[in-house]
């Protein structure tokens, strides 16, 4: 029944079948009462010509006062035989009664309160009371009645029957009258209520698949129509929004993801970054302590990568970054995890497998898929590396620790010559300790002038000394004596190598005028410069204003660099040698040879003078090949216009082959060792080739 009340249709039903019974209720209310109103009026027509009849019948007998009971009973006894006659009586002028017989329907006389009543109790003519007629004439003139009579008529049951009769032959009627009303209401109102039906269905078809995409076929011409093409609107306008939405939803996915994607992978090489790989180490290092296992790191960059980004371009770079990850990538087992932790420095992460054999496996894998150079762009470009290995047992499971040692081992291997792997011990530990002290002793021991300009001097061929290259010695209070191979690449990582580089500068510009009072002619003192001088914007300002202020000729000082120094910053290398020059300086290129494989570049740059690094000069007397190697070298030199200088002269049979073969200036251990300002004055200015081959004879 709530089903029916709650929806349209049943409650449109019910309001119109209520009022179609209210309807046919009143009707019949309206015939009952009318036919009752009828019959009533009948009833008291038909009594009133009763009444008159029998007052007509009776009113002669009654003026000659002759009638008799007989009589009387003879003139009223057949109307006492209808049905609905209570009573007759007949009463003389003064009321009383004179005649009265009872009717069939004497038993309701008991209602009337029958014979109690009196006629002088009605007035004349036919009354109606609770349900029944009584009629009082007058017999005889109106003015001289003579007599009166009462006839009791009851109206109440006849009335009553007729009303049943009636209800009996009409209620049939009525109900297949009030049965085809509702039929047809019925089919009118699901007729008129379809097309709600029908858009409740494709709303509830719309709710139920969440299709916004659907739309309401409207066919009718009335407010339903209307209604549909809105909801065909709304339809639209949610399908139009959900599209924007869904759109600005896979908007902020993308970008949840890119920058997911940003802040743990690398963006160039597609591998995890420094911060996915931090948070992976503290969570392994963790798991690896509460099961007292071991976990391996290995770290490494990569070799000479920034003379081919700085002269080849970054777009080069970053394509030989792209090849390193895919190589090392090809390598790796299912579980180990390879991470880019910025620039050229890379991380290994093997998967748990801690034992020696398996490390050393990998690294010499990982180092091998290096010897193969790379093919870009048309060059063939060959990029080392060189790769530190260190366990998180050593490091005690801390993470900063752990990348420490990583790092100390790695670049142990690059001190050992590159190219290789060193897992590290604890010693190394005290070397970095060592590297510490000596970084934090840089400016100290400039101040204290504990750093001390030696002096090797270059020969020419006739044996004179032409020239000097001014090497630094540091003599430090605690360490001893400390070499620039070991303080130097401390002093670049520590960003001080400026500073002691004009302190070379500096401490030469001084002592030139003695060396010039002791030597007596024409001679160059060289200069070494690093790669991080050449990136020095200032650098060439700090020359000019000392050369200034010690009033130096810049055609006494030679400037060193090595090649792979210079071709690591190969712009600013030329537009720095070029100012140089143009002022007088000598420019120098150092260790040629032990580099880079092109010689293209020799046509880009103005030097004046070669050296040939003395890994060939060691080997001229036993090698073929270096003896080919080195021949070579002079034979270019000379066809290029320069000046060619070796170092590392130790055997007079060496000074032969080169001054055989046209070399210029030579220097090394055969003449002398660097020494300070205070012994190079004691050195001959002249070596004898007989005096120095006698003396290595008696050595």
């Amino acid at each position: 029944m709530l089903r029916v009340l709650t929806s349209i249709k049943g409650a449109v039903g019910l309001i119109i079948g209520g009022a179609v019974l209210l309807t046919t209720a009143a009707i019949l209310l309206v015939l009952v009462t009318e036919h009752e109103e009828r019959y009533v009026m009948q009833a008291q027509e038909h009594v009133r010509s009763l009444s008159t009849s029998l007052v007509g019948e009776l009113r002669p007998g009654m003026e000659s006062n002759t009638w008799t009971q007989k009589e009387l009973k003879a003139i009223l006894n057949p109307i006492a035989t209808y049905s609905n006659i209570v009573a007759l009586t007949l009463y003389d002028k003064h009321y009383d009664p004179i005649f009265s017989i009872d009717g069939k329907a004497s038993d309701k006389k008991a209602d009337l309160d029958y014979p109690s009543l009196s006629a002088n109790q009605f007035s004349l003519g036919v009354t109606q009371r609770d349900g029944y007629l009584v009629s009082v004439d007058r017999v005889g003139a109106k003015v001289y009645p003579i007599a009166y009579l009462m006839i009791a008529v009851d109206v109440k049951r006849p009335l009553d029957e007729s009303i049943r009769s009636l209800l009996l032959h009409s209620l049939p009627l009525i109900g297949v009258f009030l049965l085809l009303t509702l039929l047809v209401y019925l089919i009118l109102l699901h007729r008129l209520m379809s097309p709600l039906f029908a858009l409740s269905r494709f709303m509830n078809q719309v709710n139920e698949s969440k299709d916004y995409s659907l739309r309401h076929k409207v066919s009718r011409q009335d407010e339903v129509r209307a209604l549909g093409e809105n909801i065909n609107t709304l339809l639209e306008t949610i399908e139009a929004e959900l599209t924007i939405n869904y759109e600005q939803n896979q908007t902020l996915i993308e970008q949840q993801q890119t920058m997911t994607r940003l802040a743990n992978y690398d963006s160039l090489t597609g591998l995890p970054n420094r911060q996915f790989v931090m948070d992976n180490l503290r969570l392994e290092l963790a798991r690896a302590r509460r099961h007292e296992e071991d976990l391996v790191l290995m770290f490494f960059d990569l070799d000479g990568f920034k003379g081919i980004n700085d002269s080849l371009g970054h777009e080069t770079g970053d394509l030989i970054l792209i090849e390193v990850a895919d190589r090392v990538t090809t390598l790796l087992r299912e579980g180990d995890l390879v991470a880019r932790l910025g620039g050229d420095e890379f991380i290994v992460l093997p998967d748990r497998d801690t034992s020696e054999a398996s490390i050393k496996n990998m690294s010499n894998r990982l180092i091998s898929a290096f010897s193969e150079p790379f093919q870009l762009r048309g060059l063939a470009l060959t990029v080392g590396i060189s790769m530190g290995v260190a366990r998180a047992s050593d490091a005690d499971y801390h993470l900063s620790q752990l990348m420490s040692n990583a790092d100390l081992a790695m670049y142990r291997s690059k001190a050992k010559g590159r190219g290789i792997y060193t897992i590290f011990t604890p010693d190394m530990v005290e070397s970095h300790k060592r590297k510490l002290s000596i970084a934090n002793s840089i400016e100290q021991a400039i101040q204290n002038q504990e750093l001390v300009i030696y002096y090797q001097p270059k020969v020419g061929a006739n044996g004179d000394i032409v020239g000097f290259e001014a090497l630094l010695r540091w003599h430090h209070p605690e360490l001893g004596l400390i070499m620039p191979g070991e303080f130097i690449p401390i002093a670049e990582q520590g960003g001080k190598i400026s500073t002691i580089t004009r302190y070379v500068i500096e401490q030469v510009c001084m002592q030139l005028p003695h060396i010039s009072e002791w030597i007596g002619r024409r001679y160059r003192v060289a200069i070494n410069l690093s790669g991080h001088d050449l990136r020095d914007s200032g650098l060439f300002d700090t020359i000019y204003a000392l050369f200034t202020q010690y009033a130096i000729n810049p055609e006494m000082i030679e400037f060193e660099v090595t090649e792979s120094a210079y071709l690591e910053n190969f712009a600013l290398s030329n537009k720095f040698f070029r100012r140089v020059s143009n002022m007088g300086c000598a420019i120098s290129l150092d260790d040629f040879g032990t580099g880079y494989s092109s010689l293209s570049y020799l046509t880009q740059i103005s030097i004046d003078t070669l050296k040939i690094d003395r890994q060939f000069i060691s080997e001229l007397e036993n090698s073929e090949r270096s003896r080919l190697v080195t021949g070579a070298i002079i034979d270019l030199a000379k066809r290029l216009s320069l000046n060619i200088c070796a170092e590392g002269i130790e055997y007079i049979g060496q000074w032969d082959y080169l001054l055989e073969h046209g070399c210029d200036h030579v220097q090394g251990f055969l003449f002398s060792r660097p020494v300070p300002l205070e012994v190079l004055t004691e050195l001959p200015r002249h070596f004898d080739k007989a005096r120095l081959e006698a003396e290595q004879v008696s050595r």
